[in-house]
């Protein structure tokens, strides 16, 4: 996402010819979007971003699953009762 975000930064002021920008050679203002290409690609191909969709969901269910828990009166082991037995 940042690459995106740089190369439009980078694109308008190529197109607005503002600053130093307006003097660079097009490859160089472009070049942020080939990085994001190439960065989606290897994410992709190593299963970075299902491991991270993966470990949120995971999170959201243990959180789920602490607050319904609490909300019965139980603890995490499925005991009523928050003292020993």
């Amino acid at each position: 996402m940042y690459f995106i975000v740089l190369g439009v930064l980078l694109l308008i002021m190529k197109v607005a010819d503002f600053g130093p920008v307006g003097v660079w050679s097009w490859w160089l203002v472009l070049a942020p979007f080939g990085a994001a290409a190439l960065w989606w690609a290897w994410a992709d191909s190593t299963g970075w971003t299902k491991r991270r969709e993966v470990n949120k969901m995971e999170a959201k269910k243990q959180e789920r699953r602490r607050k319904n828990l609490e909300t019965l009166g139980m603890d995490e082991r499925g005991r009523r009762g928050k003292g020993p037995r």
